[in-house]
């Protein structure tokens, strides 16, 4: 069969990079680190049924580098789904989808997002690191 000389569909290389594809890709993987992440609060939880050595298990993987690099990665995650979340239901209204509205969205997503994880991580440290 003859190879048909039409167009190709759109593709990412045709595409210039752009501030909301950026934003829709984050929000997409910040998703899916929530769903991961939960797995780590199931663990918190089944080891708290278990008994205080389970828990005292758990609680030291998370108070380890590695496990507060993890937690603060799922907290920033939990807050950026949560304001580009916001950002997406004015969408759904009708609002901000003009390009400039839709960079300030965006940037306003990405501080706030920033802001709210350092204020839950200052009340945590102010409560000397208790939940």
């Amino acid at each position: 069969m003859p190879q048909l000389a039409r167009p190709l569909s759109p593709h990412i290389g045709i595409y210039r990079w752009q501030w909301t594809m950026t934003l829709s890709i984050l929000h997409r993987a910040t998703g899916i680190a929530l769903a991961v992440g939960t797995i780590l609060l199931v663990a918190l939880l089944l080891s708290l049924a278990a008994g205080p050595a389970a828990y005292a298990r758990v609680q030291a993987c998370c108070a380890s580098p590695f496990g507060q690099v993890l937690l603060l990665g799922w907290t920033w995650s939990l807050c950026y789904h949560l304001c580009n979340g916001i950002r997406h239901l004015a969408w759904d209204v009708g609002w901000g989808f003009e390009i400039a509205r839709g960079r300030l969205t965006g940037w306003i997503a990405i501080g706030a997002s920033l802001l709210l994880t350092l204020a839950i991580w200052a009340c945590v440290f102010v409560r000397g690191g208790a939940a």
